[in-house]
């Protein structure tokens, strides 16, 4: 893994739960929404705290993609599951959210888990080669 992979696994781990962080905090401000009403929701969505989440989003989702090019799911979503934590401490300082014990329990497990996981190699060799279009995992 390249400093420049890493930085990409931090851009994924620090833009979902920023972004998430701003959906829930626009939502607070907008109140209710039904999905009946649709003037409402689309109201929402332009508001500037949901417009900055969806902004975060999509750069989650841009590095989230070019990770996924070079390393296998079962590394990147692990590895970046560090935005749990970034999650739980923005929901806690920042949204003034109540996190139970249990929770901050899970919370440490899934960062002990990441530890785990950064062990391993990041992408796995096929024997064979890639798979080919057409037959399962490459063989005929």
């Amino acid at each position: 893994m390249t400093f420049r992979r890493y930085l990409v696994l931090a851009v994924v781990a620090l833009t979902a739960p920023l972004g998430d962080t701003m959906l829930s905090l626009g939502m607070k401000r907008v109140g209710p929404v039904s999905l009946s009403h649709l003037s409402t929701l689309l109201h929402a969505v332009g508001t500037p705290d949901i417009l900055i989440g969806i902004a975060l989003l999509i750069g989650f989702f841009a590095s989230y993609l070019a990770s996924l090019s070079w390393a296998d799911l079962t590394y990147v979503l692990p590895a970046t599951s560090i935005g749990n934590v970034i999650v739980a401490l923005l929901a806690r300082f920042w949204l003034n959210e109540w996190i139970s014990p249990w929770r901050w329990i899970g919370i440490l497990l899934i960062t002990a888990g990441v530890g785990f996981v950064t062990q391993g190699p990041s992408y796995t060799q096929v024997e064979n080669g890639p798979p080919v279009a057409g037959t399962e995992a490459g063989r005929p």
